[in-house]
């Protein structure tokens, strides 16, 4: 299905957990995290934990070995495969860094699995310190958009997305994430296009609010299991409409058993 282009999160969506917050746990820095916290961006924030933990005496290999440990589902890999093999472009939207997303999935057998990494630029300099910037410069260009924190707008991203395929490609978006910034890019996608919310995350209770505010088939998941198999599905939906001259209108059910738009409307409750 190279019509289809899939967009992962990366914190929560593909990991199970926040990569910066791990990894500033597992190399004892949380107290001095927490307390600078609240003083700047957090962006900025990991910018400076890696000054001090670089002060303190940590390496980068002392960062790849606790980046190897990081929490992860046993279906994630597999589905992350699977939707390779049926032919759809997979890439990372993400808040993380560049490096610590390239650390992860080399590790786990998953870089050429995906076609772009867009996230916020890292490297490691002459001194050995990884350096993390904001994806966008905010101090001379604010990205304007009053949803996102100041370094990224994952909306302008997924239309740079949208506006660097060829409109006669005709591709269709799938778009997976947790946290409250994939909410803008959530409103950008299109009627043809689907969002993959996690459920009880903070995206998942922003679309909550409004589904009608999304003009993208809404399918929320739980965990790596339900990720699996919620993204197979779509695709195979994706792929017999395609492919096919005529699809009963009832095509969709059997395939997958709840529009995304009923899911919510039955959660609505739980928001009250």
């Amino acid at each position: 299905m190279a019509g289809i282009v899939v967009v992962f999160d990366f914190d929560k969506t593909i990991i199970d957990c926040d990569s910066d917050n791990w990894l500033v746990d597992e190399l004892g820095a949380t107290d001095l995290f927490n307390h600078l916290l609240h003083t700047m961006p957090w962006n900025s924030l990991m910018d400076r934990m890696m000054n001090e933990l670089h002060s303190q005496g940590k390496t980068i290999e002392d960062i790849i070995e606790v980046l190897k440990r990081i929490p992860i589902h046993p279906r994630v890999v597999p589905a992350i495969k699977a939707a390779h093999a049926l032919g759809c472009d997979l890439r990372i939207l993400s808040d993380a860094n560049l490096f610590f997303i390239e650390t992860i999935l080399k590790h786990l057998g998953l870089r050429e699995y995906f076609s772009q990494i867009n996230t916020n630029p890292s490297y490691v300099n002459e001194e050995g310190k990884l350096r993390i910037f904001p994806y966008h410069d905010f101090n001379k260009a604010p990205h304007g958009c009053s949803l996102c924190p100041p370094n990224m707008c994952k909306g302008l991203i997924i239309e740079r997305i949208q506006d660097s395929i060829p409109l006669e490609e005709n591709k269709r978006f799938i778009y997976l994430g947790d946290g409250s910034g994939d909410y803008c890019p959530s409103l950008r996608l299109r009627d043809r296009d689907f969002v993959m919310p996690r459920k009880n995350f903070p995206v998942w209770y922003l679309i909550c609010k409004d589904p009608s505010l999304i003009k993208a088939e809404i399918h929320e998941w739980s965990d790596g299991e339900d990720l699996e198999r919620v993204l197979i599905q779509l695709i195979n939906t994706i792929s017999m409409e395609e492919n096919s001259h005529f699809i009963p209108a009832d095509c969709k059910l059997q395939t997958i058993a709840v529009s995304g738009h009923e899911v919510l409307s039955q959660a609505l409750p739980v928001q009250q």
